[in-house]
C-alpha cells in the first residue's frame, strides 16, 4: 500500500481541481456523480457491498425460488 505525505496529497488536490476546471460544464454532473459513487463505494466493506447487492436484487425482483437454491449442491450433514 502506497502511503501519501501531505505535500502529495496537495500535488493530487492541485491535479483533480485543475482537471475539474478544464472539464466542460455539460459534464461536472457526471463526474460528480461518478466521484461520489466512487467514494461510497471505496468505503464499503466487501459484507456491505455484499448486503446491498443482495438487496438491490431482492428489490428489483431478480430472486431464486427456495427449493431451486439448493439444487446441485450435495449436502454432507
Amino acid at each position: 500500500m502506497e502511503v501519501y505525505s501531505a505535500t502529495s496529497n496537495r500535488e493530487h488536490e492541485k491535479r483533480l481541481i485543475k482537471n475539474i476546471n478544464e472539464t466542460p460544464n455539460k459534464t461536472i454532473e457526471y463526474i460528480s456523480k461518478i466521484t461520489e459513487d466512487f467514494r461510497k463505494r471505496i468505503a464499503l466493506t466487501p459484507e456491505e457491498i455484499s448486503f446491498k447487492k443482495g438487496w438491490e436484487e431482492a428489490m428489483s425482483g431478480k430472486t431464486m425460488p427456495i427449493d431451486k437454491l439448493w439444487v446441485g449442491i450435495k449436502n454432507d450433514g
